[in-house]
Formats: C-alpha cells, sequence, structure tokens
C-alpha cells in the first residue's frame, strides 16, 4: 500500500504548529512552528483584569506560515499523498460572527476592538456572568450544569458570550452567532464558515457550551432568556448536533489547497481542543489519566462502553470537573476533562518577577540570557533540597482554579516564608504547589467512583523537567510515563485526520500505527512520599482558609 500522510495542527495559547506524519509508521516528514505576532506584543490583552484576546489574523497567518514551512522540505510524492488535515485548539476560545461566519475583527469596523476577537480560555473577565449561569441552573427544573461537574466556570462559551453581549452594544448588534476556534478554523480549511451548517464539536459543544443530548441540544431559549433577554434568539442561530473529532468537516476548498500545495481531494477533519487531540496523541486507553502539561494543565480520562452499549460509568455525575461527554476524545466512550488554570504559567510567572527588573535595569540581552538559564538552574538547585513536614506551602491558584469545583476569583497564597526564603525554594514551593493541586484532581476522580489505571504526561514541562515529573509523582504516589512525542497534540491532531479520512477505522487503530511510545519513567520514593502526605495536608488547610477568607 502506498504510504500516505496528514497534517496536526495545533494552536496551542502562545504558538501554533504544524506536523506531517505518515499514517503507517507515525513517522514524522515535517514541522514548523509560528508565533502568533500579535499576541507577543501583548495586544488586545489586560492581564491585571484577565483580559486576553488573540486576533483571528494571528490564527489565519499562523495556519499558513506553519503548513507551508512543514511542506517546504519534503518531496513532491510525499505532498500528492496528504490526504488530510485536522486541528485543535485551546478552549473555550469563541468569537462573534457574522452571517457569513466571519470573525468581527476581520471587519474594518471592529479590526482593533478586542470584543470583536477570539476571546481566549484563560480570560476571565466573565466570572460574573458564570456566577450567574450557576445560580439560575441550580434553581431550574433541568440543571444544564450537571455534566460539567455541577459548576459552570467564565473560562468558557455562555459566560463569554453573555459578558461581551453586556458590555458592547457594537458586538451585540453585529454578532449573528458565535464560533469555537476549533470549528472555525477547520471550517476556513473547507470554504464554509455558515455558522449554520458548519459541523460543530463534540469535545467544544459538550465541555463547554452544555451541549447534552438530553437537553435536546444546548440549554433551553427559556433558561437562556431567563438568565438575560440579550441571548433571545442566539439559541437558533448556533447548532443543534455535534460531531465527534474522527468525522470529516468536508473537503479543503480549491483556495487552501492551491495557497498550500496540496492534493485538493484532502479532507478536513472536524476539529477538538489541543488537550483532548493530546489524550489521543498519548495513546489513551480506558481510566489512563493523561497529564497534559503546559501553559495551564488538562486532565483526560476516557471510560468504555458496555457490551449493551451504555457506558460504565454513565451514570456518575462527576463533581467539580470541566465536563464528561460521550465521544469528547474517543468515539463511543465517555471523556472526562480537568484540569488547572495555571502550570507552566505559574513558573513563568516566578520568572518575570526575577527577569523583569534586570530587563529595567540592565537591559534586554541580560534579561533574556537569564530568563534562558534561570528555570533549569532553579529546577536543579531545588531538586537537591531536602523535603521537610517545615517546608514552606503555596496554593496553586495564581489564575484561579479550574478544577475541582471551578472558582477563578481565587488567587494565590503562601505560608511559611521568612528571610531565609530565597528564590529556590521559593520555586520549589511552587512547582510542589501545582503537584498538590493535580493531586487534589486526583483524589476527586478516585473519590466519584473513578479509577485510575496509570498516569500519562504530555506537553513542554513534562518533556522538558525530571525535577517537577519526579515531585509529581512523589505527590500523588503513582508511576507516571512520558509521551515519546514533544508534539503530541499535533501528532493526535493527524491521527484524528487519518480516520477521518479513512486511512484507519478507529482512532484506537490510528495509535497502534501512528503512536510514538514513551521515554520517560518516574517512579515514586517513598520517603518523599511520607513527608508529601503531611505537606498536601497543609495545603488543604491554607486552600480552606484562603478560600474562606477571599
Amino acid at each position: 500500500m502506498q504510504n500516505t500522510f496528514t497534517i496536526g495542527v495545533d494552536y496551542g495559547t502562545d504558538s501554533v504548529r504544524a506536523l506531517i506524519v505518515n499514517t503507517q509508521t507515525g513517522e514524522t516528514v515535517g514541522t514548523a512552528v509560528h508565533h502568533y505576532e500579535r499576541w507577543k506584543k501583548g495586544l488586545y490583552c489586560n492581564p491585571s483584569t484577565s483580559q486576553f484576546r488573540q486576533h483571528p489574523l494571528d490564527y489565519l497567518e499562523g495556519l499558513e506560515v506553519t503548513i507551508k514551512a512543514a511542506l517546504q522540505d519534503i518531496s513532491e510524492e510525499i505532498k500528492q499523498n496528504i490526504i488530510g488535515i485536522s486541528v485543535d485548539t485551546t478552549g473555550s476560545t469563541p468569537v462573534a460572527v457574522d452571517e457569513n461566519g466571519t470573525p468581527l475583527a476581520l471587519l474594518p469596523e471592529f479590526a482593533d476592538n478586542p470584543n470583536g476577537m477570539f476571546i481566549l480560555w484563560k480570560d476571565h473577565t466573565a466570572n460574573t456572568e458564570a456566577e450567574e449561569i450557576n445560580n439560575l441552573a441550580h434553581h431550574w427544573n433541568t440543571d444544564f450544569t450537571k455534566y460539567v461537574g455541577g459548576i459552570y466556570s467564565s473560562e468558557w462559551f455562555w459566560a463569554k458570550i453573555l459578558r461581551t453581549l453586556r458590555v458592547d452594544k457594537d458586538v451585540r448588534e453585529k454578532a449573528y452567532s458565535w464560533v469555537e476556534h476549533c470549528d472555525w478554523i477547520s471550517a476556513i480549511l473547507t470554504g464554509n464558515t455558515n455558522p449554520l451548517t458548519l459541523n460543530r464539536s463534540r469535545c467544544a459543544a459538550g465541555h463547554k457550551a452544555l451541549w447534552h443530548d438530553e437537553f435536546e441540544g444546548l440549554p433551553s431559549e427559556e433558561f437562556l432568556t431567563k438568565l438575560d433577554p440579550l441571548l433571545a434568539g442566539l439559541r437558533d442561530r448556533l447548532f443543534r448536533h455535534t460531531h465527534t473529532a474522527d468525522l470529516p468537516m468536508g473537503v479543503i476548498s480549491a483556495e487552501w489547497a492551491s495557497k498550500l500545495g496540496i492534493p485538493s481531494n484532502a479532507v478536513i477533519g472536524v476539529g477538538t481542543f489541543d488537550c483532548h487531540a493530546g489524550a489521543v496523541g498519548a495513546e489513551i486507553q480506558p481510566y489512563d489519566f493523561v497529564r497534559v502539561m503546559g501553559t495551564s494543565t488538562c486532565d483526560m480520562l476516557i471510560a468504555p462502553n458496555r457490551s449493551d452499549g451504555s457506558l460504565e460509568i454513565g451514570h456518575l455525575l462527576i463533581k467539580g470537573i470541566c465536563g464528561q461527554v460521550d465521544g469528547s476524545i474517543i468515539p463511543n466512550m465517555l471523556g472526562m476533562e480537568a484540569g488547572q488554570s495555571a502550570y507552566g504559567d505559574y513558573y513563568a510567572w516566578f520568572q518575570r518577577i526575577i527577569t523583569e527588573p534586570v530587563r529595567i535595569l540592565l537591559g534586554n540581552k541580560a534579561a533574556d540570557e537569564l530568563s534562558e538559564k534561570l528555570i533549569p538552574y532553579l529546577s536543579e538547585q531545588a531538586s537537591q533540597l531536602p523535603i521537610t513536614e517545615n517546608d514552606i506551602v503555596a496554593t496553586d491558584w495564581i489564575n484561579g482554579r479550574r478544577t475541582p469545583d471551578a472558582n477563578h476569583t481565587l488567587k494565590a497564597s503562601f505560608m511559611g516564608m521568612d528571610l531565609g526564603t530565597d528564590a529556590i525554594k521559593m520555586f520549589k514551593m511552587i512547582v510542589e504547589a501545582t503537584a498538590y493541586g493535580s493531586k487534589a484532581i486526583v483524589d476527586r476522580f478516585m473519590e466519584e467512583g473513578v479509577p485510575i489505571k496509570q498516569v500519562i504526561a504530555i506537553g513542554g514541562v513534562a518533556k522538558k523537567s525530571p525535577f517537577v515529573m519526579q515531585t509529581l509523582s512523589d505527590v500523588l504516589n503513582m508511576p507516571i510515563k512520558v509521551a515519546s512525542s514533544d508534539q503530541a497534540c499535533a501528532l493526535g491532531a493527524a491521527m484524528n485526520a487519518a480516520v477521518a479520512a479513512g486511512i484507519h477505522k478507529t482512532l484506537f487503530d490510528a495509535q497502534k500505527a501512528m503512536g510514538s511510545g514513551f521515554d520517560a519513567y518516574y517512579e515514586p520514593q517513598q520517603e518523599s512520599v511520607i513527608t508529601y502526605k503531611k505537606l498536601y495536608e497543609k495545603y488543604q488547610k491554607l486552600g480552606k482558609f484562603t478560600e474562606n477568607n477571599a
């Protein structure tokens, strides 16, 4: 059989990457990364108010630049055997669109309006709206939050929409519908961006937009208009049905086939979120706990169907997670998501605390050199510190808490510091805090009756920091294996494309053919496990105090 190839396009928080993969062997034959130009400059964002917006031009430019660069050095034969492209993105990252599905920021009158741009996953400007959704849902005859852990988050679809409609009259009058990033960029490749007919992602809709078959799709018109009359009629301009990521969105448009130089019959798969694609790329199996460790974390689990077609744990409503959706990760399996709002972001924040004064006082060159060396140095030094019951402790809520029990108004807190506390001890404290937050998620799943068979880690942090990974293994008291691929999300998207294009029958088949395996293993060190158990109790007490006095 002639080799065929798919392209996985992975949109992260800071950059987009493309990966060209052999569908028979999993060999990577081309790859490229592009950092968003406007985002890199900090445009349209205000961290002090948790406003984080991204311009659609960053996404469009990144799509073309990365795929062309990935194709640049491969043979014409390989190019002509590219049979599919699938995309994953951050989420929930929705945008207001007009009747044609054009994001408002691509219209001249909205070109510099942040409210007409994609509202990034970590934007928390809609905390008030999320609380209103929760209050109404918990007193409605149907609790529309029951499949998303019982708590709706300001990081998600409806809260962001409602906030934008309330604060921006111009957007309110022009917005016809709203589309998630993973749906829009996939639709762009097909040439059909009509918000009424494009195939919407099951993953995005189920985990972030309260979609469920039990509700006949989205929450009822009565619920939405009671929440705010500004939402009246929007439900009919959104969607009823959703589609899993192994299905086709359509065929590449003539414009994009010509622009990229690939066959005009290449299939475009339905989009999905980056962490869900990452779980596929990490070869997730039932009851594996897959940690996608980057700017934030997403934690993925799947549970299989019984022989009669029912879900093994479908009767459970797992409290405080980011949703349980049939088919959101692997078709015909219950996909469960949790995670932390800040992980790598927490380390980056501490890095900036140290390097920014250097930048101001000594210039960019000195600051950049320090920035490059700082985290590896702190990690190495922190790994040599003893672990004691009297160590300083912090919470991991520096960008709010995603799970368990979403609360994005929470702030980080620190306990036990004195004049002997230096940067190395503080870094160790922060790494441990992120591990404690991970343990709180694992504990919640297990308390709710969801078994965890093994832990798999992917992402930049997992690949680059043995200190972070060993700390996590010790705190969880579980072994961890790390996926070999340093682009597991893009690899998962390429696997999705291979099934959507008909090369593999199922995603499990695609994983067997295209998976990268694992190249690092961490075992818990029992002496550390015992001490961390006591420090975790301090973390829990600090968390309760912080939350009660927020």
